[in-house]
């Protein structure tokens, strides 16, 4: 006998920080980063750093993780040729922008140890020179 109360409720915990978030299945603002309801969008509205350096395009490996838990959409042809360029491929690799989150339930995803960037701590690298607020 399940609780009404989360019955609809989707879990995710992001390894190694062990941070865990909730929410209500169908309720998550999709945020335009990578597909709707992957866990790089997941990340990104509950401020976890998970680095994309294309934006969320798969169009690089930045944000390669490994499923730790949970059954999430299959890979389509594009990830899985970009998985192929990816550091430390495992049988669970995904990359964060596309796998989605189909329904509610737990999900335990793990970031590689080589894949997090705290240098940036979520927000984007400036170069030398570069000021963002006038664009030069």
């Amino acid at each position: 006998m399940g609780d009404v109360k989360s019955e609809g409720l989707v879990t995710v915990t992001f390894l190694p920080e062990g941070r865990t978030v909730e929410f209500e299945y169908g309720t998550l603002p999709y945020g335009h980063h990578g597909r709707a309801m992957s866990f790089l969008d997941v990340a990104e509205h509950f401020d976890i750093f998970l680095d994309h350096a294309c934006g969320g395009a798969c169009a690089c490996t930045t944000c390669h993780l490994w499923l730790k838990e949970g059954e999430v959409s299959p890979p389509e042809d594009d990830e899985i040729d970009r998985l192929d360029m990816a550091a430390d491929l495992q049988l669970n690799s995904r990359l964060g922008c596309q796998a989605v989150i189909p329904g509610p339930g737990r999900y335990v995803v793990e970031i590689p140890k080589w894949n997090r960037n705290y240098v940036s701590e979520g927000k984007p690298l400036t170069l030398a020179g570069e000021d963002r607020r006038d664009g030069k």
